[in-house]
């Protein structure tokens, strides 16, 4: 048994340097100062354009998704009663949310923002879009959190004369952060990565919106355009480079800011 468990994680661990590697291998040679330009054109396939959109579209999906996912976790785990039938529905519907495939949230997010909303193909829609999608992520995993620390804080706090809500932002949340910012990494990686839901909502022009009612497309779209096309296959794997290297750095960062506010 021990050997087959080290097995399987040796296998995982090559798979994913391989992933690694061949992304590197293929997509480091192409990437060319031309490609960081701040203009598109048929000549060149700059990137930065989709960079810039990827960060706006991070950014604004987590300003959308990250208070309604945290606030809603502090009702569940602090303010319900347990065993209360409308928690339970709330939990089977964040469960069901988080199986549904991208595509239907990208037709939802058609239908409703760009079509009813009169939002066109824009950055607000796509990242409305996307703050639905993360949401369900970002709710379970600060309830998960939330339920990871010990009630003996909560009492020491009550003990004190502290009351519920003082307690909950200044004792439980703190501490919860480290596992509140593991669900914000893993809904940044859904964010960045995500490409059905956004060609059907903020569609797939190649340059920097003048607003978020612009349309953009972000380095996963750019990426899928460049291989679907077929001529820009050396451009499409320097997107994946510096794709990768966004995610990592995100990663590195939540993880300092984790380890630094938990010091704190």
């Amino acid at each position: 048994m021990m050997l087959l468990v080290m097995l399987s994680a040796v296998i995982t661990f090559a798979v994913l340097i391989f992933l690694i590697a061949y992304v590197l291998i293929n997509g480091v040679p192409y990437l060319k100062p031309s490609l960081f330009s701040f203009t598109y054109t048929s000549e060149n396939a700059s990137l930065m354009p989709a960079l810039i959109n990827t960060i706006i579209m991070t950014l604004l999906s987590l300003v959308i998704a990250v208070p309604f996912g945290i606030f809603s976790a502090i009702f569940l785990v602090e303010y319900a009663k347990r065993g209360n039938k409308f928690v339970e529905v709330i939990r089977l519907t964040t469960e069901t949310l988080q199986g549904i495939p991208s595509i239907v949230y990208g037709l939802f997010g058609m239908l409703f923002f760009v079509s009813a909303y009169g939002w066109g193909f824009s950055i607000l829609a796509g990242a409305f879009t996307l703050s639905i999608m993360v949401l369900p992520l970002i709710m379970r995993s600060t309830e998960e959190a939330l339920k990871a620390v010990p009630d003996s804080y909560r009492e020491g706090s009550f003990g004190l004369g502290a009351g519920k809500l003082r307690t909950v932002f200044r004792i439980v949340l703190p501490s919860a952060i480290p596992g509140i910012l593991a669900g914000v990494i893993l809904a940044v990686g859904r964010i960045v990565g995500e490409t059905a839901a956004l060609i059907y909502t903020a569609g797939t022009v190649a340059d920097i919106p003048n607003s978020v009612l612009d349309s953009g497309r972000t380095l996963a779209v750019h990426m899928y355009n460049l291989a679907s096309e077929g001529l820009y296959m050396d451009q499409a794997y320097a997107t994946a480079v510096i794709l990768l290297v966004l995610v990592v750095g995100i990663n590195t960062l939540s993880g300092f800011l984790a380890k630094k506010l938990t010091k704190a």
